[in-house]
């Protein structure tokens, strides 16, 4: 078959079996058995044949696009989940179609519908949203195969961390140290807001709790999850008559500004006032923030390959994957006696 171009058609009629038999071997799609696959396999590389998107498609009846719905894009830990996600779909050859919704406590107009996504995409991964939110759940129950990123939902798989623990570690670092008077800077205090930061409260209180203490409400602020919030929350810690000696933050981002709102007061953080944060931000090892680490970008890529695994054999593992987080001690913690 020299002098002409080589396509899907010709290694169908060869290996004696459709072009969409074809598609589906040498994608590696699941209802086609070994032998089949081999000879179609085995008749492609005789023929140098590699084939093409636009046929894969067409013969397979996918779209070779996976939709991703967000929250945020620019923020950090959305950036670093997209590029782990990225990392393995890329790899598979697997088109994304982004949706950043923003706040869900703001607003759910953004969050596509069911008519939106239906014939555009295979499959479809839900970032970190509420989900228990009604547009959420109506994502969820489209009959496509589906992939969660720090949330869960039942019969669907998923990949987070404990956040619980996560906060508990954090928390019980400070009791460690010997600190009382321990600050908490929240995300936020909206009722549709992320679940995350419910878990987070959790395990902040039950090491309280453990250690035979409990939460004063007055050293507590909302800090929003963003470093110029997290600066606010603590200018309004270290206004209370009684300031912490350590402080807690939800996230790095926000431990971020709580550090500047230090600075600006003349405090040494670490030395005047222990800072502890939850991400393992980039930045967190320059500004010397201790801090638990959770593998964000993994947390990505574990979840698009739990999705891909969904398009290739048309089984939806029904698995919540925790994965691991650790605490990360630098100099912004140290033990309350040296304040």
């Amino acid at each position: 078959m020299t002098g002409r171009n080589i396509t899907i058609r010709d290694v169908a009629k060869i290996a004696g079996v459709s072009t969409a038999t074809v598609s589906r071997a040498l994608r590696g799609l699941p209802h086609v058995d070994a032998a089949t696959r081999d000879r179609v396999a085995r008749v492609a590389e005789e023929l140098d044949y590699v084939i093409s998107p636009s046929a894969s498609r067409l013969a397979s009846g996918r779209t070779g696009t996976i939709a991703i719905v967000t929250p945020y894009v620019s923020r950090w830990f959305f950036a670093t989940l997209l590029s782990g996600i990225d990392s393995v779909l890329q790899g598979a050859g697997v088109d994304l179609l982004l949706f950043g919704v923003g706040d869900p406590s703001v607003s759910t107009e953004r969050i596509p519908s069911e008519r939106r996504l239906r014939g555009r995409v295979d499959g479809l991964m839900v970032l970190a949203l509420p989900a228990a939110l009604p547009e959420v759940q109506n994502l969820v129950g489209m009959g496509l195969p589906v992939s969660l990123v720090g949330m869960t939902a039942s019969s669907v798989p998923s990949a987070c961390i404990d956040d619980v623990e996560a906060a508990r570690m954090a928390t019980q670092h400070l009791l460690n140290l010997g600190h009382v008077d321990i600050g908490l800077i929240a995300g936020d205090v909206s009722p549709t807001a992320f679940t995350m930061q419910d878990d987070r409260r959790r395990g902040f209180t039950a090491a309280l709790n453990g250690a035979g203490m409990t939460h004063d409400p007055v050293l507590e602020a909302s800090g929003y999850f963003t470093v110029a919030g997290g600066e606010r929350a603590m200018t309004v810690l270290l206004s209370q008559p009684r300031r912490p000696t350590a402080v807690f933050a939800m996230s790095d981002e926000m431990a971020f500004g709580a550090i500047r709102a230090l600075q600006r007061h003349g405090l040494r953080p670490g030395r005047d006032v222990s800072i502890v944060g939850v991400d393992g931000h980039d930045i967190s090892e320059l500004l010397d923030l201790t801090t638990v680490e959770q593998p964000v970008a993994e947390l990505g890529r574990v979840s698009a390959e739990a999705l891909l695994e969904q398009l290739r054999t048309g089984v939806k593992p029904f698995e919540t994957k925790v994965l691991p987080t650790e605490l990360v001690v630098r100099g912004s913690t140290v033990p309350s006696s040296t304040h």
